[in-house]
């Protein structure tokens, strides 16, 4: 029997993940409802026939109310700043970690079914890749130990209080709807930016950093079998495992999009960096019956177009820099983007 849920909360609904997930639940004829501050999120994404609260995660009080009669939680709201954390850990544990805390706590208060958590590979640190489930977690920065550790906090409430969870472990994905003016994640989207505006990409270390992207429509289709399925309990990662691709690879790529005269500006390597990541997508495939279908190049081509018809933008230093060391990169501390 399939789980059909009647009612899906989408937590950082306002955001990229969150509102491209909320489109196919509703196409696919559920009801949704999400949270988003909209600290970075963007209240013109959210569907018009999704039930909005503007709420931040911490609210567990207007949480806890916003969850009653939903079937399933998708907890895709985080500050997803891995880089940063080096020099912003008490900023990352208190928006990942404590913010996760009050999700699952709301959600056991309003007598939610299921929580589908959207994890992250600095889960696995600096492992040999490609990355699998059955690697114990090793993470390298406080990103990575805050997802951890949000997932240990899940598995304990689910085992005390009853309800099913899963873990869902997204990597690299781009498309429409995605950050451009942060200047402290999303390297594609960063370097679009800039080469938009008739600026030169910055590259840290020797631009060799392997990654595979994951277009948003396939990361989509898993989600929705975590959501809806039988099948819970467990980590899956979603994302591509075939055609990594270097940063001075995919610089080339976007400059070939753009139609720009690449020169990369390259900059010192930022501290815990890890070079080689990708993961193994066995599980989903066998699990959710995840496969790759777009091109990476089409996915790029469509973010591309989606920041020229939304128009290059200045980046935006929003995020703190608690720790404002000689070894934070020059284009965070002297704020050059």
């Amino acid at each position: 029997m399939v789980l059909r849920p009647v009612h899906v909360f989408v937590t950082g609904i306002a955001g990229f993940l969150g509102s491209h997930l909320a489109d196919a639940l509703l196409s696919a004829g559920h009801t949704v409802t999400g949270n988003d501050n909209l600290a970075s999120g963007e209240r013109a994404h959210v569907p018009a026939s999704a039930i909005f609260h503007h709420v931040d995660c911490a609210a567990l009080n207007e949480l806890s109310e916003a969850l009653k009669d939903v079937d399933v939680v998708v907890h895709t709201a985080a500050v997803p700043y891995q880089g940063l954390s080096v020099f912003s850990p008490a900023w990352t544990i208190q928006h990942n970690v404590g913010a996760s805390a009050h999700v699952f706590s709301a959600a056991v208060q309003a007598g939610v079914r299921r929580v589908v958590f959207c994890s992250s590979m600095a889960r696995y640190g600096a492992q040999l890749a490609p990355f699998s489930e059955e690697l114990l977690p090793a993470p390298v920065d406080p990103y990575g130990i805050a997802k951890v550790a949000s997932e240990a906090l899940l598995r304990q409430l689910a085992a005390v209080h009853g309800f099913e969870w899963s873990i869902v472990v997204p990597h690299n994905i781009v498309g429409p709807r995605q950050r451009f003016d942060d200047p402290h994640r999303n390297v594609a989207s960063i370097m679009a930016n800039l080469m938009l505006q008739g600026r030169q990409p910055i590259i840290y270390g020797d631009g060799e950093q392997r990654r595979a992207f994951s277009p948003i429509d396939d990361c989509i289709e898993s989600l929705l079998a975590l959501v809806t399925g039988d099948d819970h309990g467990f980590v899956v990662n979603i994302g591509p495992d075939e055609n990594e691709i270097s940063v001075n690879a995919l610089a080339a790529l976007l400059a070939d999009i753009i139609g720009f005269d690449l020169d990369p500006i390259y900059m010192p390597a930022r501290p815990c960096e890890v070079h080689h990541a990708t993961c193994s997508a066995q599980r989903a495939r066998e699990r959710l019956g995840y496969a790759p279908r777009k091109p990476l190049r089409a996915s790029l081509e469509e973010l591309v177009d989606y920041i020229r018809q939304s128009g290059p933008r200045a980046f935006r230093y929003t995020a703190p820099l608690e720790i404002n060391s000689d070894l934070a990169p020059q284009t965070w501390r002297e704020q050059i983007f």
